[in-house]
C-alpha cells in the first residue's frame, strides 16, 4: 500500500484559498486546508517483484525472498497469482477504504471492470456509478434505469455489459457506457443474469418463475424454462460447459440443458429461499449455493452432490463469491452485515465441535454426508446492514462488498507486521475497539466527514467535464404551424431551417422545401380556379375594400398587405393614413386595462388577475370573530 498526497495543486490550489485573508466568498477565514492523504493500492510493485522472481513451477516458480511476520517484507509480498496453493495468505481481512455517493442510495451490485482499472456499484436508484479502482474516489455516475437496478454482467469478451431492472427491462452496454439497445425482458423483476461461455447469449432469473435464454445478437428470448415453482431469485451460466443452474424460492436448486431446455436435475438440500448460485470459474468442478436458512453449500458437479456444508452465519446468507485465483477461497456475506471467508480445504472445527471427514477421505464418497467448514475468518460488522453483493478484483487482490446501508467497502490482505487490523471497529465493534484505543469514535466522525467531503469533492470535479449539452429547440418552417424538420417530402430529407426572428435582420426568407401552386416552378393551377368576382362581390357586401389588381398602385388609404404601422408611429410626408378598421389601439397607461404594466408605462402584454380585497378578507375573519379588537 502506498500514499498519494493530496495537497493543493492544479485548478484546487485556490479552494483553500479563496477566504484566506479577508473572509472571500468561501466564508473561511483562516490559512489555507491542507487535504489528507488518500491511502492507493499500489499492486504494480508486487506483480513486478513476482516477475522479476519467478521461474518454472518445476523449479519451484519462484527464488526471491519469502514473505515474513514484519514490516521490512512489505517490498516482499506477492500478487495471488504468484501463490496459487496458499490462499489462506489472500484472504481480505484488512478494511481499505468506504465509498458513498453524495445522494445515498442502497447499493445492490457491485462488478469490477474487466481490466480492473474501476468498479462499478448499481443502486436502488438506477444509477451507475463508477469507482476507482486504485484510489477508490468517485469518478462518474449516470441515470443508466428508470427503476432499482438488480443485475449486472461482463461478457467474457469485455466487450458488452447487460444490466436488467426491477421492471424487468434489460439493456445493453458498450464499456464506455453507451446504451445501444433495452428490451422488455420479463415482466416481473430480474434477479440474476449470465453470459454463455461464447457471449452470444444469456440467462435471466425473474420473480415471474421462469429462467430464459436470450439470443445476445437479435435480443428476443429465445427458450424459457419453467420448472420452479416460484419465484426465481438466481441462475448463472457454466464458465465452460453448456450448464446452465438456477435457484428458486421454492428452496430447489435446478440444472438445465441450454440446447433443449430440459431440466437434467433437481438439488435438494435447503430449507428456504436461494439466494446466490454460482460456478467455480476456475477448475469448473463445483457449484456454490447460499440460501436464508443460514447456511451455504459446495456440490461436487461430477458427484451431483453436496460436499461441504458452510455454517457460522447466524442469519440469512445474503450473497457469494468465488475467488478468481483460489478454487478454495470463498467468501460469503450475511443479512447482518457480517464477512466471512472460507477455505474449503480446511473445515476450521472450532472448540466443542465435532470434526467432520470430506467425502473424498471416506470410504463410499456417494453416500458419506457432507463436510462442515467453519469461517476461517470472520469480519463480524462488515456492514450495518444487508450485504447484496461481492465481487473480487481480477487479480483477486481486493474484494467489493456493496451493503444495503448505502456503502461500498474495499477489503485486502494485511501488510506484514500489521496486526491492529484484526482489533478494528469492524472485526471487534465500535465499542470495543473505543476500548482498546483502536477506535476513536469522535476521530472516527471527524475521518467520515472528511472522507465524505472528499468523496463530495471528487463528485464535483467528475460532474465538471460532464454536464449534458442543452438540447436545441425543435425549428418549425416559418409560416407553416405543425410542419417539423426532417420530414420527407418529395423523396427526400430536408434539413432544418435556421432560426429566424421576423424583422430583425432576417434578410430574405429561406426558400420553402416546395413548391408553390402556380409560381415558376411549381405545380400547375387546379382546374377550377377561385371566381375573383365572386370574391370581389363578397367583400364589397362586407364593407372590405377589395385587393388592388397585380401590378397597379395603391389607392388611396390602403397600406400594403400585412404592414400596419406601431402605434403612434409617424407617418413619412403625403404618406396617406391607415384606414379606421387597421388603427391597432392604444396601449393602456397608469396599468390599467387589465394588462400588467410597470409603472413607467411600458406593456408587458401579460394579463393579471385582480388582487384580492383586503377590506373583504378583513370582513370575512371579523365575521368568525376574529380581528375585532382595536388596536
Amino acid at each position: 500500500m502506498a500514499y498519494e498526497p493530496r495537497g493543493e495543486h492544479g485548478d484546487r490550489s485556490d479552494r483553500g484559498n479563496r477566504g484566506y485573508g479577508g473572509g472571500g466568498d468561501g466564508g473561511y477565514d483562516g490559512p489555507p486546508r491542507a487535504r489528507g492523504r488518500r491511502p492507493v493500492t499500489d499492486y504494480g510493485a508486487t506483480v513486478v517483484n513476482w516477475m522479476r522472481h519467478r521461474q518454472p513451477r518445476y523449479k519451484g516458480s519462484y527464488a526471491g525472498e519469502s514473505e515474513r511476520p514484519s514490516v521490512s517484507y512489505i517490498v516482499d509480498m506477492l500478487p495471488p497469482s504468484a501463490r496459487v496453493s496458499s490462499a489462506a495468505d489472500s484472504v481480505p481481512t484488512r478494511h481499505l477504504h468506504s465509498s458513498l455517493n453524495k445522494i445515498k442510495h442502497p447499493v445492490n451490485v457491485v462488478r469490477w471492470t474487466p481490466e480492473g482499472r474501476r468498479l462499478l456499484t448499481a443502486s436502488s436508484s438506477g444509477e451507475f456509478t463508477l469507482w476507482n479502482g486504485t484510489g477508490f474516489n468517485f469518478e462518474t455516475i449516470m441515470q443508466a434505469h428508470d427503476s432499482a437496478i438488480r443485475a449486472l454482467a461482463y461478457s467474457h469478451s469485455d466487450d458488452w455489459l447487460v444490466s436488467a431492472d426491477h421492471d424487468g427491462i434489460i439493456k445493453y452496454w458498450q464499456p464506455n457506457f453507451n446504451n445501444v439497445e433495452s428490451i422488455r425482458g420479463h415482466t416481473d423483476p430480474v434477479r440474476d443474469l449470465a453470459f454463455s461461455p461464447t457471449d452470444t447469449k444469456f440467462v435471466t432469473a425473474s420473480d415471474d418463475a421462469s429462467v430464459k435464454i436470450f439470443d445476445f445478437a437479435a435480443g428476443q428470448a429465445e427458450s424459457t424454462m419453467t420448472g420452479h415453482g416460484w419465484d426465481a431469485k438466481c441462475c448463472d451460466w457454466h464458465p465452460t460447459k453448456g450448464l446452465i443452474v438456477s435457484g428458486s424460492k421454492d428452496h430447489l436448486v435446478k440444472l438445465w440443458d441450454p440446447r433443449t431446455g430440459r431440466c437434467l436435475t433437481t438439488i435438494r438440500g435447503h430449507k428456504n429461499t436461494l439466494t446466490k448460485t454460482l460456478f467455480e470459474k476456475v477448475q469448473g468442478m463445483c457449484l456454490a449455493t447460499s440460501a436464508r436458512d443460514q447456511t451455504a453449500r459446495v456440490f461436487d458437479l461430477r458427484m451431483m452432490r453436496d460436499i461441504c456444508f458452510l455454517r457460522g452465519h447466524e442469519k440469512d446468507v445474503s450473497t457469494i463469491a468465488w475467488h478468481p485465483v483460489h478454487s478454495n477461497l470463498l467468501s460469503t456475506g450475511g443479512s447482518e452485515g457480517t464477512l466471512f471467508h472460507y477455505l474449503l480445504d480446511e473445515p476450521n472445527t472450532p472448540p466443542g465441535h465435532t470434526a467432520s471427514v470430506a467425502p473424498y477421505d471416506s470410504a463410499d464418497p456417494s453416500s458419506a454426508p457432507a463436510q462442515t467448514i467453519y469461517p476461517a475468518h470472520k469480519i463480524p460488522y462488515a456492514h450495518d446492514f444487508a450485504i447484496w453483493s461481492l465481487d473480487w478484483h481480477p487479480l483477486g487482490h481486493i474484494l467489493a462488498s456493496g451493503s444495503n446501508d448505502r456503502i461500498t467497502r474495499f477489503w485486502t490482505r494485511s501488510r506484514p507486521g500489521e496486526a491492529a487490523a484484526f482489533n478494528d471497529r469492524y472485526h471487534i465493534g465500535e465499542a470495543a475497539a473505543e476500548a482498546q484505543g483502536t477506535w476513536d469514535r469522535r476521530g472516527g466522525r471527524h475521518m467520515r466527514q472528511v472522507e465524505e467531503e472528499q468523496e463530495l469533492e471528487d463528485e464535483m470535479d467528475g460532474l465538471v467535464d460532464q454536464k449534458m449539452p442543452i438540447k436545441a429547440p425543435v425549428s418549425t418552417f416559418p409560416g407553416i404551424p405543425g410542419l417539423l424538420p426532417m420530414q420527407q417530402l418529395g423523396g427526400g430529407i430536408l434539413p432544418p431551417p435556421p432560426p429566424i426572428i421576423p424583422g430583425v435582420g432576417a434578410g430574405q426568407p429561406p426558400p420553402l422545401p416546395f413548391p408553390i401552386p402556380g409560381m415558376a416552378g411549381g405545380l400547375p393551377l387546379p382546374k377550377n380556379p377561385a371566381d375573383l368576382a365572386v370574391i370581389a362581390e363578397m367583400m364589397k357586401k362586407a364593407g372590405i375594400p377589395p385587393p388592388p389588381l397585380p401590378g397597379a398602385p395603391l389607392p388611396p388609404g390602403m397600406l400594403p398587405p400585412g404592414l400596419i404601422p406601431p402605434p403612434n408611429f409617424p407617418l413619412p410626408p403625403r404618406f396617406p393614413p391607415p384606414p379606421p378598421g387597421l388603427a391597432v389601439p392604444p396601449p393602456a397607461v397608469g396599468g390599467g386595462g387589465g394588462y400588467d404594466s410597470d409603472p413607467n408605462g411600458a406593456d408587458s402584454g401579460r394579463r393579471r388577475a385582480p388582487l384580492p380585497s383586503q377590506e373583504e378578507s378583513l370582513r370575512m375573519e371579523q365575521s368568525k370573530g376574529h380581528y375585532t379588537r382595536v388596536r
